[in-house]
């Protein structure tokens, strides 16, 4: 809890008590209070109990340890990429993701009020680093310079505490209110459509038959044999048996470069006859399968 800005110790006290009453109702998220995670976590399930926590670490040792029921953590946005390297936390979490949520993400500049009403110019902005570089165009055109921080949230809270008025902050118009700041300008993504996938993971994986009937997603690491053409054996599975995979990253882990893994996604869940031919194939041609769960389908693919 000291890694917060001052300004959000309190806050984040307050939310960690009413947390610690209701476990089960919590959902743990990385950041301050006022982060788009909050926001996401309040969207998602809106009777709540948000519990902030530092690191994504963090929030995934808040579920394992009981502290909360749930976390919610961004994975990828439409104009940034990657958010969350969930195939690094997950296989050691123990958890599984249980549901998607997707969350329109809109940033304001927010500074220090204005006492002669007043603000700017700003020398430099924070933000976390997934909002800088959705926001790149607009403060390029500004000539701000972008500084990283833990959270958007957080940053803000962090111009609160600095009190130099030549700094500003970029995250959600909620953490201008939180923590007393006046908000310079909304909608500073260079994107009208910027939005951030979100996963919710839980300690227990929901039972792939309960989903039968509605449109699923099955997401899973695999790593191929080290021979040629192996991913492309592996993949033929779901061609041939019309399997959609809406997502494949591949990834080193370690540092020997010797073999790729790979983290995917695909429309459908387990006792789908198609979905099961797909995944016994894919399974003979790899050295490791490992299922982090299936859910239901928040927004259609394609």
């Amino acid at each position: 809890m000291q890694s917060f800005p001052e300004p959000a110790l309190e806050k984040v006290a307050i939310m960690r008590d009413a947390a610690a009453g209701e476990p089960m109702r919590a959902i743990a998220f990385q950041g301050a209070p006022g982060a788009n995670s909050h926001r996401a976590a309040m969207e998602f399930a809106p009777e709540c109990l948000p519990l902030p926590c530092f690191a994504f670490e963090d929030a995934l040792d808040a579920v394992t340890s009981g502290t909360a029921g749930a976390a919610i953590i961004p994975i990828e946005n439409s104009q940034h990429g990657r958010v969350a390297d969930m195939h690094f936390l997950l296989p050691g979490s123990g958890l599984s993701i249980v549901a998607e949520h997707f969350m329109p993400i809109r940033h304001a500049l927010m500074a220090l009020p204005g006492t002669d009403g007043s603000l700017g110019p700003f020398a430099a902005a924070y933000s976390h680093p997934q909002a800088l570089g959705q926001s790149r165009e607009f403060l390029r055109r500004r000539g701000i310079v972008p500084l990283s921080h833990a959270d958007t949230a957080g940053a803000a809270a962090f111009i609160a505490q600095k009190g130099d008025p030549a700094l500003a902050a970029i995250a959600p118009a909620l953490a201008a209110d939180l923590y007393g700041l006046q908000i310079v300008e909304n909608n500073v993504e260079d994107a009208a459509d910027n939005t951030t996938r979100f996963v919710v993971l839980a300690r227990e994986a929901l039972d792939p038959a309960t989903l039968a009937g509605q449109d699923a997603l099955t997401t899973f690491v695999f790593e191929t044999n080290n021979v040629p053409a192996s991913l492309y054996k592996a993949l033929g599975g779901f061609a041939t048996n019309g399997v959609n995979m809406t997502k494949l990253e591949s990834y080193q882990d370690g540092a020997s470069f010797a073999a790729t893994k790979f983290y995917a996604d695909i429309i459908g869940a387990p006792g789908d006859p198609a979905v099961d031919r797909a995944l016994a194939e894919l399974e003979f041609h790899c050295k490791t399968l490992t299922m982090f769960g299936s859910y239901p389908l928040a927004r259609k693919r394609g």
